[in-house]
């Protein structure tokens, strides 16, 4: 598996989400200037999770992004879903017949690809905050958070 930049900062743009308040948006600009990402990028990245149900809009001079639902209940996998990453093995790949070895590579790859899919998809955000907030306090660092 690949991390690509959409899906890097995807996860550090939510992870900065969590830290805020659910009763106040944050507007691109802040988190942009917190995580140091693009602006018009990120705004891209969160409209797509947006409308996969991750985080909600709300319009005017106080508006901005929250997260649709606490931190505990959006995963890392939904989240990287969302912006279209995948964690597909060998995706066009057919085994060939007559070679053992190729089978069993390939029934390799395909249960270390289900044992990633079940570890994403049980990695929530509330895990990757307090696993931040844990090297932090490690480092002897401040509460500022940027990942």
């Amino acid at each position: 598996m690949k991390l690509t930049t959409r899906g890097h900062y995807s996860v550090k743009a939510l992870l900065d989400l969590s830290l805020q308040s659910r009763l106040n948006p944050t507007s691109v600009n802040a988190i942009a200037a917190r995580q140091g990402l693009p602006p018009a990028y990120l705004e891209k990245l969160l409209i797509t999770m947006r409308q996969a149900g991750l985080v909600e809009s709300v319009r005017g001079a106080q508006g901005g992004y929250k997260l649709a639902r606490e931190p505990q209940f959006i995963y890392l996998g939904e989240i990287l879903e969302a912006v279209g990453e995948t964690i597909e093995p060998l995706p066009s790949h057919t085994p060939n017949a007559e070679q053992a070895e190729d089978w069993v590579t390939y029934s390799l790859w395909k249960q270390l690809h289900q044992k990633l899919k079940e570890a994403l998809s049980s990695i929530s955000l509330a895990d990757l905050y307090y696993d931040a907030r844990s090297w932090q306090a490690a480092q002897g660092e401040e509460t500022n958070f940027v990942v």
